[in-house]
């Protein structure tokens, strides 16, 4: 018997989502996800996703005396795609190690905006995140990825804390 283009007692696969950016807190909660999760994951998608925050080109604009070089930008832009790159292959190996198969995908904007908008894009049934450890005040100022994407993502969140 089929059902919605699968056989009754085929499970259509899960999708998990790692956000993942430089600092230690995203490998904390990628490798807590591999060694608790391990058996959803395995049986999942598991998309790990890094945003690369626009760049501030006001400091380019100030440095060269007025004039912004286009090749500068592109040489700037051409930086962040390489440091997203080596986030996610260094991420995916991680997956690798754990005999996890994942995906990679990045995508340039505001981290927690395109967090949330890649995490309903994508259908997903969980949002895996690492936590900063910021305090109350911190949050307030300089706002908090993991708080946004808890009231704003489309699917459920985990947030992983690391326990000093």
């Amino acid at each position: 018997m089929e059902e919605a283009g699968r056989s009754v007692g085929e499970e259509k696969k899960k999708k998990v989502m790692v956000a993942i950016d430089e600092s230690e807190c995203s490998f904390y909660a990628l490798e807590w996800a591999l060694e608790n999760l391990y058996q959803s994951l395995l049986n999942a998608e598991v998309v790990l996703f890094t945003a690369q925050p626009i760049a501030d080109y006001g400091y380019i604009y100030a440095e060269s005396f007025g004039v912004t070089s286009p090749e500068l930008m592109a040489s700037v832009q051409e930086n962040q795609r390489k440091v997203a790159n080596a986030i996610l292959k260094k991420a995916k190996d991680l997956c690798t190690q754990h005999a996890i198969v994942a995906e990679t995908a990045t995508q340039v904007g505001d981290p927690k905006q395109t967090i949330c908008e890649a995490a309903e894009k994508l259908h997903l049934n969980l949002l895996v995140l690492g936590s900063h450890n910021k305090g109350a005040l911190q949050r307030t100022f300089l706002g908090s990825v993991s708080n946004y994407c808890v009231h704003n993502a489309k699917c459920p969140v985990l947030v992983v804390r690391k326990i000093p």
